[in-house]
């Protein structure tokens, strides 16, 4: 836009003499081409009526072939200085008198052209037929210098100039005395919004200066700046009780963390020491009286030595899943390949996975804590060992793949599976899908596994059907 980007002042003064030049501009042309063809018009009047008078004061100079009077006749064009030229031709075209100017030069045309009166660029022309009754005598021609309309033109063309200055400049004067009614609000509404905007108060109110839109508008404004103090007040006062509920809710979660830390020592402490002492007086009893014990003794004494290491088990469990929830969450690029190799080798080094057979796919390094994610790993690979083992080729294949800007892993085996209707029951503390009978457990480790993913941006999702083998997933950002 031509005034898009100047001030509001400058931007009406601009506008409005724009305007005013526009109108002056097209007024004054109108009426100098009126004046223009107005002159034309009456000029070629006037000099058609000469030509009538002097062509009727001829026939009887042409009748009587009178060259003196003829010539007499018109010298009396003296009288008007414009014609600059006149000549009398006879009924065969040949010049018979003829007058010129004292400071004319041009020549006269040879033979009358056809009757009428022409506009060249410094002349009229005309030619006019000098009758008695009903017969031609001649033509009379007349020069007509058209000097004067110019000088005419000339001093219009002046004349439009200076009032052109004169309403320039008394236009300027008006607006710039009259654009105060409209500037001066609109600048006045566009200080407040700065000094709103800069101070970020709200209480300043914009001067009103009259009942018309401007005031409309100026009232809308206050309004509007009345409302959102009002709300800013209450946000405030909001923010305040938020800060105060804040600090009241940290200082109960730092007092229940203490209690939680309390009852993590207490069960880390107490706990196991009577369950050392179980296995203890277990073992004292198995040694000590071995000779006495029968066959179902023993049974009885390791049914007890192994609940208690299966409580004990248990209870590391619960301490890793509450620590795991208070841990910092720092994250390094992880080689995914490189922990799931070493994985692999530490579940070899306890259990037997000879009869595994392993498919392990190219995996990007990501960005995670490699202690907690490498937890997940051995978690949700010990399972797919666990729960191949009744096969009699178990196989268990580990991959990834990219999906919606995530690297998404997954552990796939061919073992026992469940039913999918329970999934989600998988990812919960104790939530167990096979009897323990059947597969040792504490039914912590896949529930330590969605804390784990959870905690750096991830999620975990499980497919399966049952006798089907079964799929776990696991997502990281990259």
């Amino acid at each position: 836009m031509l005034f898009q980007n100047l001030p509001i002042r400058k931007k009406l003064l601009r506008i409005i003499l724009l305007i005013n030049g526009i109108v002056l501009f097209i007024t004054c042309v109108t009426f100098f081409f009126y004046e223009y063809y107005s002159f034309r018009k009456a000029t070629a009047e006037k000099l058609r009526t000469i030509g009538k008078i002097i062509s009727a004061n001829s026939t009887a100079a042409l009748a009587f072939d009178a060259t003196d009077d003829a010539t007499e006749t018109l010298a009396a064009l003296r009288t008007e200085p414009h014609i600059v030229a006149a000549c009398l031709y006879d009924s065969t075209g040949k010049a018979f008198a003829h007058y010129l100017a004292s400071d004319h030069t041009d020549s006269l045309p040879r033979q009358p052209f056809r009757d009428g009166y022409y506009f060249t660029k410094l002349y009229l022309h005309g030619f006019q037929p000098v009758m008695l009754e009903e017969k031609r005598l001649g033509t009379l021609y007349l020069q007509y210098n058209m000097s004067a309309m110019y000088e005419r033109l000339g001093s219009y063309a002046l004349i439009i100039a200076v009032v052109m200055l004169l309403s320039f400049i008394l236009a300027y004067i008006l607006v710039r005395f009259l654009k105060k009614s409209i500037s001066v609000p609109i600048l006045s509404l566009a200080d407040t919004a700065n000094i709103i905007y800069n101070r970020k108060d709200y209480t300043v109110r914009a001067v009103k200066f009259g009942n018309d839109e401007m005031g409309t508008l100026t009232d809308a404004f206050n309004q509007m700046l009345e409302q959102i103090h009002h709300q800013d007040v209450r946000l405030r006062e909001f923010n305040q009780q938020l800060e105060q509920k804040v600090k009241e809710r940290t200082a109960q979660l730092e007092l229940v963390n203490k209690e939680l830390e309390s009852f993590s020592y207490t069960v880390s402490h107490d706990l196991r020491a009577p369950l050392r002492a179980i296995v203890g007086f277990t073992s004292i009893l198995e040694e000590d009286y071995a000779s006495q014990l029968d066959d179902e003794a023993r049974r009885i004494t390791d049914v007890i030595k192994g609940n208690t290491h299966k409580m004990a088990r248990l209870i590391d469990d619960l301490l890793a899943f509450s620590r795991l929830g208070r841990q910092e969450i720092t994250k390094a690029p992880v080689n995914m390949a490189a922990v799931v190799k070493e994985t692999i080798q530490t579940l070899a080094s306890q259990t037997d996975t000879s009869r595994v057979q392993w498919i392990v796919h190219p995996l990007p390094v990501v960005p995670a804590n490699e202690n907690m994610i490498q937890q997940a790993w051995v978690n949700l690979i010990s399972n797919a060992v666990k729960y191949s083992a009744n096969h009699e080729t178990p196989e268990i294949e580990i991959g990834s793949f990219g999906r919606n800007g995530q690297a998404v892993f997954f552990v796939k085996d061919n073992g026992v599976g469940f039913d999918s209707q329970y999934k989600d029951k998988l990812f919960k503390v104790f939530q167990r899908l096979h009897r323990s009978d059947e597969f040792e457990g504490t039914g912590i480790g896949l529930a330590l596994v969605e804390k784990i993913v959870v905690r750096q941006g991830g999620s975990v999702w499980a497919e399966s059907e049952i006798n089907k083998g079964a799929c776990f997933y696991f997502s990281l950002p990259y």
